[in-house]
């Protein structure tokens, strides 16, 4: 079974290509969100939690006082890299987990916006990068969130730059309203399965 981690920055469209993926019968892990789940479900990772902030972090229903932790994270980068530390294995290990629900696929995806920060590409057999321009990018958010341009700009700076995620990925797919996306995903399923009968 193949292992394709797809990527993308902010506004790239990354989660609407990795639905077609879908479609097409692909399972497809969606990190960010399991990243919130294991905040709650995986022990190992509540108690590194709580030895890093205190206990504080959890309210005594077992649910995660966002509040509090991201008022600890937030505009100090040594302590979000700690939390980092301990969520990132844990989100592995919640990937590992679910892999093992689908033996008979050819391949499956792992949707993750921090792909190449966090290293899990690394556990992948290849990666795809999902691409568009800057000012494309910035208007779908826009539009999306509605949130200001300033903020947009904001979340972009924080993540890797898309040049350098191109360099690193394997395959990619431009999202950039001029191409369509459907022909590009089916090119790269069939290659991707006859890449799994090779493995």
């Amino acid at each position: 079974m193949l292992k394709i981690g797809i990527t993308g920055n902010i506004g790239s469209g990354k989660t609407t290509v990795s639905k077609v993926f879908e479609l097409l019968g692909v399972p497809v892990f969606y990190a960010d969100a399991a990243a919130r789940e294991v905040m709650t479900n995986d022990e190992e990772l509540i108690s590194g939690v709580k030895q890093a902030f205190g206990i504080e972090a959890y309210f005594e229903d077992g649910s995660l006082n966002r509040k509090y932790i991201a008022g600890k994270v937030f505009n100090d980068p040594a302590e979000l890299a700690k939390l980092n530390t301990l969520v990132h294995p844990a989100t592995f290990r919640a990937f590992d987990n679910w892999a093992k629900s689908f033996p008979d696929a050819p391949y499956l995806m792992k949707e993750a916006a921090i792909l190449f920060e966090s290293g899990s590409y690394k556990l992948c057999d290849y990666s795809i990068i999902v691409t568009a321009p800057k000012e494309v990018r910035m208007q779908r958010v826009i539009a999306r969130d509605n949130i200001s341009i300033a903020e947009v700009e904001s979340r972009d700076a924080r993540q890797m730059p898309e040049e350098e995620k191109v360099k690193l990925a394997n395959f990619r797919i431009k999202n950039d309203d001029t191409q369509l996306v459907i022909p590009q995903v089916l090119a790269l399923h069939q290659q991707f399965l006859a890449l799994a009968q090779t493995k």
